[in-house]
């Protein structure tokens, strides 16, 4: 392996990469996809706080509710059926009130305001339902905040919008974009144009031409990655722990783009390849999405082992002491990964040896 030779394989990937219309979309995707999430599916996705009332009195407290803009209310007559529903999300927040309530409040006795949240309800919804609450029996007494409220969440406290949860499916094909088809497609584009067998007939080596489309690749992808993590507020407060989760990734995804390019023997069988075993990338991104599916399934794809930290940095806000151990993993699995890039290189230069 010559570093001079690498050097100037590298710069020729540089000035050439930009014309390609896979960077472009590399780094363009992760804006529109992001935008499209955040703002077309996010006011899908979350509809008006959803409010459950049971009055076992005659609550004026039930009538002013059924008058709020912007807030669903739905009338209970169970207790129990209204945390049930809360518990299953199918409401934010639900309200007991008990017999007398109104009358306790005007006397100034300080009732308990029972009131409970779901897990998995938004933050801005709870704040809404809260104030809300609080606004009603001020009305009510007539007199500022004569009750205490007591917050109980109950379900999933850790479930995520929905739009968080694509997140890492973003990220994850704004890596492979720029680092996976980038080299891939170069080292393929070369092979079809025979610029690759006279590439080797030069004091070039095989070995140069693919460390320089790795570093290629990873380039790419750290550009494609940061948009994208950039993006999504994948750095927050953990950035030396993000930088660390994207270097493992970036060179991941470079091995991903030489194994595929070294296989291919045009650009129509690249993509079938990639169409059957892109399953094998894309796997964990559908554990996130879907978090009641067993999660230790996701850990039997390499692609975990920094989609894993890059999510837990980005939703959890876990520091590198607590996603390290995962990523040493994938250092492991970037090392086990050079094994089948070298056997496919050594196999692509016999192969134009041949020729």
């Amino acid at each position: 392996m010559s570093a001079a030779a690498t050097a100037t394989i590298f710069r020729k990937e540089i000035a050439l990469g930009p014309r390609s219309p896979l960077l472009l979309w590399a780094v363009v995707f992760p804006v529109v996809f992001t935008f499209l999430i955040r703002g077309v599916f996010g006011s899908l996705f979350d509809p008006n706080p959803r409010f459950g009332l049971v009055d076992n009195g005659d609550s004026e407290i039930v009538a002013a509710a059924q008058q709020l803009e912007g807030i669903d209310v739905l009338l209970l007559d169970d207790g129990d059926e209204l945390k049930r529903q809360v518990e299953r999300h199918d409401l934010d927040a639900g309200l007991i009130l008990q017999p007398g309530f109104d009358e306790a409040v005007r006397n100034g006795s300080r009732p308990p305001l029972e009131i409970h949240f779901s897990g998995e309800s938004l933050a801005n919804n709870r704040a809404i339902l809260a104030v809300a609450t609080v606004d009603m029996v001020r009305e009510v007494a007539g007199s500022p905040a004569p009750v205490m409220v007591a917050v109980e969440d109950v379900g999933d406290t850790t479930a995520l919008p929905i739009a968080d949860r694509l997140a890492p499916l973003i990220i994850l094909m704004a890596l492979l974009l720029g680092g996976t088809f980038m080299p891939a497609a170069s080292l393929v584009q070369e092979k079809e144009r025979g610029t690759l067998l006279a590439m080797v007939t030069t004091p070039a080596q095989m070995t140069d031409a693919m460390v320089a489309k790795a570093l290629f690749g990873i380039v790419a992808a750290s550009l494609a990655g940061g948009v994208a993590l950039a993006l999504n507020g994948g750095f927050g407060g953990q950035p030396w722990a993000m930088v660390s989760a994207l270097l493992v990734a970036v060179v991941m995804a470079s091995e991903f783009g030489l194994i595929l390019g070294g296989i291919a023997k045009d650009m129509t069988t690249m993509f079938a390849i990639w169409k059957s075993a892109g399953i094998l990338v894309f796997a964990p991104a559908v554990f996130f999405l879907f978090p009641g599916l067993p999660q230790w399934i996701a850990r039997l794809f390499p692609s975990y082992y920094f989609l894993g930290p890059i999510f837990d940095i980005t939703a959890s806000g876990k520091g590198l002491d607590e996603v390290g151990g995962t990523l040493l993993i994938g250092v492991g699995v970037c090392v086990l990964l050079l094994l089948p890039v070298v056997a496919i290189g050594r196999r692509v230069e016999g192969t134009l040896a041949d020729a």
